[in-house]
């Protein structure tokens, strides 16, 4: 039987645009992908352009609509990373880097250009910096800014009107609304709800100007996700959309958070895990691709060391969320795989097998462990400290850098297999050191839902159960965050009442992975060696300054 309604769910990720054409029950029924271009003018520097990505959003709904009866879309979310674009006061873009035309208009989520400014507004010791952690990222907005300010003062500054988080952007392209979701301001901004701006923070950092009238540049009004924004799509963004205007457009999320609406409601009766029976807040979503975020949400502010947060409302209305997270995951491991003597070989079997390279890893592993031992094992003397880009959580230093202890001289396909899986085991540890900070801060997480790129490596997964002692939940459509972004035009549509309502009847449970208790004590000593990495990492930063 024919649905009789669908939503549209877009997703900017770091590298592609995808949209899926979703039922009212959570269903995906049909996706589309569309490469971005991404730009390094400087080290450092990674820019995007919002034309060519509000282009490549308009290819993919057009693509996944193309034989539905426009009527039948009811609603249409947006998420995308949390980059910065800028616009003059006509909405056109201004260029963020020097020598570069003015289309390169977005700073990415992953620009660590502002590094030395994000020092800055630590040091300044503002309180609302309490809502950070207590450290200020470079991976924000405030540092991001200020550099433009600082940097390009007559090029990109002066000209600027509009600073938008890119979800943010994509709603005022399809709306033409400037209200600003709260998820945005509040994660990336240092927005606070209900008191709104802190004129003295943006003052003390040395951005006062953008006080003006009322904050216009950044957003004066906000709304939560998921609220209807506007009169819906515009004329103009429904002819590039292939959608009919007035079509009802959700307050956007992060991408990240959007996987979280996508996977953290499910309905886990009959799955006997630990969460069954508790509320909402036993639960953390991990939204792991090219970055990894960890999303655990309270009914009470919960302050936590190095992890971002408590945003209300940044998430799930009404209530607060913290956020820790890895920089690097999907992309670290690209990087340590395909910079290895061995990747070429590698990639030649891995054709000849007709699998990709990361199904090939995961059997080359398989074979390498004896039949009585498990492939965690291989681990045992190869350690890595996984923060190649600096650490977002719970230590929130962007200067740390990657550690490899236990290579040889040998570059051999087994070298690169074993690599491998130490970089896996290093980001799982990643991660139960966000939760262990969490937990002493007072959250009880008793399960992780996963979704995002990274979730579909059944080995990545298993072994975060593992290393993490939690089960693991991964949901029925592997396209959690497009089924998040959908959620968003379904509680616009008014098709459900609430956020709440829509990802709880959306959002399905699909296959459960439980910890290898045998691996415990074996987890607990590599634990310790991951710690003491970090511990070494510092003592050599102290000897090399008394220098």
């Amino acid at each position: 039987m024919a649905e009789s309604s669908y939503f549209v769910g877009v997703d900017v990720g770091t590298a592609s645009v995808r949209a899926a054409l979703v039922t009212k029950g959570g269903a995906v029924e049909r996706t589309a992908e569309e490469p971005i271009s991404i730009w390094e003018p400087h080290c450092d520097h990674y820019i995007q352009s919002s034309a060519e990505i509000w282009d490549k959003c308009c290819k993919t709904v057009k693509s996944v609509t193309l034989t539905v009866d426009r009527s039948r879309i009811r609603g249409i979310g947006f998420d995308a990373t949390c980059s910065l674009v800028v616009l003059d006061q006509n909405f056109q873009p201004v260029a963020v880097s020097q020598d570069v035309d003015n289309e390169r208009n977005v700073v990415m989520w992953m620009d660590h250009r502002a590094e030395e400014q994000a020092a800055r507004i630590t040091d300044t010791g503002h309180s609302i910096l309490r809502r950070v952690g207590g450290v200020m990222s470079p991976e924000m907005q405030p540092p991001k800014l200020l550099w433009l300010k600082e940097n390009l003062t007559v090029t990109c500054w002066n000209k600027a009107a509009h600073f938008f988080d890119l979800p943010d952007f994509l709603s005022w392209k399809a709306t033409g609304s400037l209200t600003r979701s709260l998820c945005t301001l509040v994660c990336k901004w240092m927005f606070c709800p209900p008191d709104g701006w802190d004129a003295s923070f943006w003052t003390t950092i040395g951005l006062e100007d953008l006080l003006e009238n009322n904050f216009s540049k950044i957003g004066s009004k906000t709304c939560s996700p998921g609220s209807p924004l506007g009169q819906g799509l515009t004329q103009e963004a429904a002819a590039d959309l292939g959608l009919d205007p007035g079509t009802a457009v959700g307050a956007s999320l992060i991408d990240a958070h959007a996987g979280g609406l996508g996977v953290i409601g499910a309905d886990v009766k009959g799955f006997q895990l630990p969460c069954e029976g508790q509320p909402i807040t036993s639960r953390m979503a991990v939204i792991c691709g090219t970055s990894s975020c960890h999303m655990a949400i309270s009914q009470q502010p919960v302050f936590v060391p190095g992890v971002w947060g408590p945003y209300m409302s940044a998430m799930v209305p009404g209530l607060w969320l913290n956020e820790g997270g890895q920089s690097a995951t999907g992309r670290l491991i690209d990087h340590m795989v395909k910079g290895h003597a061995a990747y070429a070989q590698l990639q030649q079997q891995a054709q000849q097998s007709d699998k990709n390279i990361y199904r090939y890893l995961n059997n080359h592993l398989s074979m390498m462990s004896k039949a009585h031992s498990l492939v965690d094992c291989l681990g045992s003397s190869l350690h890595v400290w996984p923060d190649f880009h600096g650490n977002r959580s719970p230590l929130a230093d962007p200067t740390l850098k990657g550690m490899v202890i236990g290579l040889s001289l040998s570059h051999t396909l087994d070298d690169l297999a074993l690599l491998y899986l130490a970089t896996i085991q290093a980001l799982a540890l990643g991660t139960r050191h966000i939760l262990e900070v969490m937990s002493d801060a007072g959250h009880d997480i008793r399960t992780l839902f996963l979704c995002g790129g990274l979730s579909k490596n059944p080995l990545f997964v298993q072994i975060h159960a593992n290393a993490t002692g939690l089960p693991v939940v991964l949901p029925d459509q592997m396209d959690a965050v497009l089924v998040g972004a959908a959620v968003l035009g379904a509680c616009a549509s008014q098709d459900y009442n609430t956020i709440q309502e829509a990802m709880e009847k959306m959002a399905k449970v699909g296959k459960v992975l439980h910890p290898d208790h045998e691996l415990q004590s074996f987890y607990e000593s590599k634990y310790k060696v991951f710690l003491r990495l970090f511990t070494h990492q510092r003592e050599y930063q102290t000897l090399m300054k008394q220098i």
